[in-house]
């Protein structure tokens, strides 16, 4: 049985977020596990330039947190490393680092900033869609790997956990590739299902101080739940907060995924919960991505959900959908493009529909909130 840690924390003032993590520490006897010799990789969600009241990127308190509570343990080589979306480079990394609060967090403690884009092979035996990733070099160079994910909803997966957490170990613009590559989300999904087999992230942890909820990863809005949770199974993590954010894990197709290889169970009943009985609580107000849902689907009685969901999303079809009044013409949305369908006239995004695979790394990467999610009717 799979031990998923949940407890309380009220805000990211750092008294209470460090109290929440050696908790999560204590409670998941991980100290017993690092040596002061292990170089230690956190691997944070660093979606975008983005600062951390926005609820994109994983919230620096939090970070700063893990790295004092892996000081105390006596560890000292500690480096914090994502690939971005779009480009892999030093420029945007420190561009990055620094609006997402990580810069001033390394000036705190002296831990080391990743600014090495290179990237190996990582073989994956267990694979059923790749049987093999380019990683970024510091997940080859850790003894130990901590993720540590914002909680947010997604438009293409519908839940950001700690599975999609772990795309960020592709590098750079390698990651449209495999979107291109694993066009329909099932199979994109059984890829990241492959990608966690292959990192195999010694402990998972989750932001849900304050998520994000409707079109994220990163158009959506701010939303207090006030908790963090944790497992060294990010698979049974993933169908704790699906669960946690009103979401039926069967509905999620990355938790569906893991399942169905018998990484996990769907059963609620079979996780060990440990932690704040309060914090297990679900929130069943979190707004879905308009990808995933409509509105009027949440007012339909319970038994009639599941059918008329069905329906609505094989009527309809949703699309990025280009503001034109925010749209500023840089370009990031077509560079994300894995199947380069977005062009840039006039300074204006234009997309050509007929090789959209709705995949919506345009409306991931866009950093003025110029694309939103829409539905229209599905043309025979």
């Amino acid at each position: 049985m799979s031990k998923v840690c949940c407890v309380n924390a009220e805000n990211y003032n750092l008294e209470n977020v460090q109290n929440a993590i050696d908790r999560t520490f204590a409670l998941l006897k991980i100290e017993s596990k690092i040596k002061p010799e292990f170089r230690v990789l956190i691997k944070p969600n660093l979606l975008m330039k983005r600062r951390p009241e926005e609820a994109t990127t994983t919230h620096p308190q939090v970070i700063l947190a893990v790295i004092n509570k892996l000081k105390s343990l006596g560890v000292e080589d500690i480096v914090v490393a994502d690939s971005p979306g779009g480009l892999y480079n030093k420029t945007l990394l420190l561009d990055i680092y620094n609006a997402s609060g990580m810069k001033g967090v390394a000036d705190k403690t002296g831990i080391e900033l990743n600014i090495n884009v290179e990237y190996e092979p990582k073989g994956c035996l267990e694979g059923i869609k790749c049987k093999s990733f380019n990683i970024i070099k510091p997940v080859h160079d850790a003894d130990f790997i901590i993720s540590v994910g914002k909680v947010k909803t997604h438009g293409m997966t519908t839940m950001s956990g700690g599975v999609k957490n772990l795309f960020g170990c592709v590098p750079g613009l390698q990651k449209p590739e495999l979107h291109c590559r694993f066009n329909k989300t099932e199979d994109f999904c059984e890829m990241l299902v492959d990608l966690a087999l292959c990192i195999k992230p010694n402990l998972t942890i989750m932001d849900g101080i304050v998520c994000m909820e409707g079109d994220g990863p990163s158009g959506g809005n701010p939303k207090e739940c006030n908790f963090i949770v944790a497992s060294e199974d990010l698979f049974s993590l993933d169908v704790f907060l699906s669960k946690k954010i009103g979401l039926n894990p069967e509905n999620v197709p990355t938790v569906l995924a893991s399942s169905k290889r018998g990484l996990c169970s769907l059963n609620f009943d079979d996780l060990k919960l440990i932690g704040d009985s309060e914090a297990f609580k679900s929130i069943n107000d979190f707004k879905m991505p308009k990808s995933s849902s409509v509105d009027f689907i949440a007012r339909v009685p319970k038994i009639l959900q599941k059918p008329v969901n069905l329906l609505v999303n094989k009527c309809f079809i949703s699309k990025p959908i280009i503001n034109f009044d925010k749209c500023i013409g840089c370009g990031k949305c077509a560079e994300s493009c894995p199947n380069k369908t977005i062009d840039i006239k006039d300074r204006k995004a234009i997309i050509n529909y007929k090789n959209c695979i709705k995949c919506f790394c345009c409306h991931e990467m866009c950093p003025v909130r110029a694309i939103k999610i829409g539905r229209r009717v599905k043309e025979n």
